[in-house]
């Protein structure tokens, strides 16, 4: 595991005693009570309840009195506020102990407006919570290797607490960023008749001065090709992170997953991407109070909101704004954990061809706006009265507003709130908020396409994914076609990738295969790492990526991944030779592509041949798993094999899986 090394160890560390350690001098500490008054009052029981009531909701009482709550009050409805709060805060904001990340460090603050309003309106708020890790802390390191993993195990663990409650009238979830919110929308896609609202923990603001947190991952690559100092790494890198909370600054994984549960009406209108710790972020989580509560008085649920229609407005909003490729894992498995149908490759083909992106936003371009300038032009209700004019959204679908799409939409339009966000852009940053979030035809004139293309192939029989909007523009011929056919340089662990790229052994033309990152050699490890560290070569738009891992949403660059079947599952990328010669061809206006072997060291000889030889050839001997692949890690990988795969959004299906073991047993 990699670890910072620091100059030189602290005097108060080397000077703590043994007798520090072992006691504390202080008679004070040494008279311990026995007994306690008790809080005053009485439980508000009944005879029928002492005769009917299960043993577990009598103590239940008796433990929220203890805990402080006023007995009088016992019988008023429970709600659970569940989160992925990280961190020790003071109530000054000073860091007590810190969190994995910003995203989760200020989420306890919205926990605790709703939890007043549900107070105040005469409901019981509990609380709990199962913090996330941060894939931006552990990228080049083993602790990328339980991320994705992470998600399956968190979202078990808000569903054990949901169950947990069994007085609970509904839930809110308070999630953030790139694997704690898939987590929680796994886990209340789940809830059925009971209702649950959403509540996105937002974003960090941008620095007044220096780099957001996307190009601030790429310090060490900059640094050894000699593009900056120590001192001005030091500088900005301590400042990327503006603001003490919420998810980054571009629109990768973290402010996608804040999109999509916004646009599976889980959400409150205009709620993903408002920017941690301001007025308006703490407002969203009072209404969301709110709006739980009239969930409940309307005997509203989750499965009410999450339908079919409702899946496929997410796919439709992902691709209008140009989200990140790691929501083709989350969205499945957010329909699967609410019995609906997943969506497959082909659906999201389907769906990108359809519809045309209309967010510029960092690091999709071509202007590159941030998360924050985004919901001040609008977000994703303002992107949505654009789908629903074009006839692309279902705004007949229910939200947890209580009401359909169609009323949020209507208000959105003409509403107060609406206009003065979109004024104060305007004369904040200079920024016409028509240029964040375009009209279908303004988006078409300024030729921003469609984001997402799968190319398939002889490399990729069951499919791969590329942002094709990420790759650069110089390369794309008049047909809007990108051709690429270079030689394998062939990894089978990311450390040796990143160090050929950062010793400059990687060539113009090249191909970088990363093979053994997929579930069952890395746990699907996200490589941003790579990707970053190539855009700082000279000539990184010229080398193409090709990986069974996934990407960062804020990647850009040639990079095809989730390729598939993985090497170490038998895929035919576990068959390529350092020297092939592999074609890459992406049509962006057709959103069609393939990643085919087209040659070896000796010359070209086509994909027809090329598949040929790839099936009269043998596995390279020399794959194999991560070395520090935790058995967590393992377990993980067979079981999400066994339920359909990475294209099956890496879920557990019990069923399958209880199949195959008694076939085995």
């Amino acid at each position: 595991m990699a670890v910072l090394s620091l100059p030189q160890r602290s005097s108060a560390i080397t000077s703590i005693t043994l007798t520090a350690v072992i006691e504390t001098d202080d008679p004070a500490l040494w008279r311990v009570p026995t007994h306690a008054a008790g809080p005053a009052g009485a439980l508000p029981l009944t005879a029928e309840m002492l005769l009917t009531q299960p043993s577990g909701n009598l103590f239940g009482m008796t433990q929220s009195a203890g805990m402080g709550w006023d007995p009088a009050r016992l019988l008023d409805p429970h709600f659970l506020i569940l989160s992925t709060h990280g961190g020790l805060r003071a109530e000054n904001g000073e860091a007590i102990a810190l969190g994995f990340h910003t995203g989760h460090w200020e989420v306890g603050l919205l926990v605790a407006e709703a939890a007043r309003e549900l107070k105040a309106l005469h409901a019981i708020p509990f609380a709990g919570a199962c913090t996330d890790p941060c894939d931006g802390r552990t990228q080049g390191t083993t602790g990328m290797l339980d991320s994705l993993p992470y998600r399956n195990d968190a979202a078990i663990v808000l569903r054990r607490l949901i169950r947990s409650l069994p007085t609970g009238k509904g839930v809110i979830g308070i999630a953030t960023c790139d694997k704690g919110l898939p987590a929680m929308m796994m886990a209340l896609a789940s809830s059925g008749k009971t209702p649950t609202v959403l509540v996105p923990g937002g974003v960090t603001l941008l620095p007044e001065s220096g780099e957001d947190t996307a190009k601030v991952q790429t310090l060490g690559a900059r640094f050894a090709q000699n593009q900056i100092s120590v001192d001005y790494a030091s500088d900005v890198g301590c400042r990327a992170c503006a603001t003490p909370g919420g998810g980054c600054q571009f629109l990768g994984t973290a402010a996608t997953a804040q999109v999509v549960g916004e646009a599976l009406g889980l959400a409150l209108p205009h709620t993903a991407l408002a920017p941690s710790g301001q007025a308006i972020w703490l407002d969203a989580a009072r209404r969301s109070a709110r709006a739980m509560l009239r969930l409940h008085d309307l005997g509203i649920g989750t499965s009410d909101v999450l339908t079919p229609a409702a899946v496929q407005n997410a796919m439709v909003v992902h691709a209008a704004f140009g989200g990140s490729t790691n929501l083709l894992l989350h969205v499945p498995a957010i329909a699967f954990a609410a019995k609906l149908q997943r969506p497959t490759a082909a659906d999201w083909a389907e769906v990108n061809r359809q519809v045309p992106r209309l967010v510029d936003a960092l690091p999709n371009g071509p202007r590159n706006f941030a998360t924050v300038q985004v919901f001040l032009a609008g977000g994703v209700p303002e992107v949505m009265l654009h789908l629903r004019r074009s006839g692309l959204i279902d705004s007949r679908v229910k939200t947890v507003t209580g009401e359909t799409l169609d009323a949020s939409l209507d208000w959105w339009q003409e509403s107060r709130r609406r206009h003065e966000l979109r004024r104060c852009l305007q004369a904040q940053d200079g920024i016409d908020p028509d240029e964040v979030i375009l009209s279908p035809d303004r988006a078409r004139s300024k030729g921003i396409g469609s984001t997402v293309c799968f190319p398939v192939g002889n490399l990729a029989p069951e499919g791969s994914v590329i942002k094709s909007t990420a790759i650069d523009p110089s390369l794309i011929d008049e047909n809007n076609v990108y051709r690429h056919v270079g030689p394998a340089r062939v990894f089978t662990e990311e450390e040796a990738a990143i160090q050929a790229i950062k010793n400059g052994e990687v060539a113009q033309g090249d191909v970088i295969v990363l093979i053994c990152g997929g579930p069952l050699g890395a746990g699907m490890q996200e490589i941003y790492q790579i990707t970053s560290a190539l855009k700082q070569l000279p000539h990184c738009k010229h080398v193409a990526v090709l990986t069974d891992a996934r990407f960062s949403g804020v990647s850009t660059g040639a990079c095809i991944g989730h390729i598939s079947p993985e090497a170490l599952a038998g895929g035919p990328i576990g068959k390529i030779l350092e020297g092939d010669r592999i074609e890459i061809v992406i049509d962006r206006r057709r959103l069609a592509g393939t990643v085919q072997l087209v040659g070896d060291a000796g010359g070209e000889f086509g994909a027809e041949e090329g598949s040929r030889r790839l099936a009269q050839r043998e596995l390279r001997p020399d794959l194999h798993p991560h070395p520090s692949l935790p058995e967590d890690t393992r377990l993980w990988a067979a079981l999400v094999q066994a339920s359909g795969g990475v294209w099956g959004g890496c879920v557990y299906d019990a069923d399958r899986i209880i199949a195959l073991l008694a076939r085995w047993a």
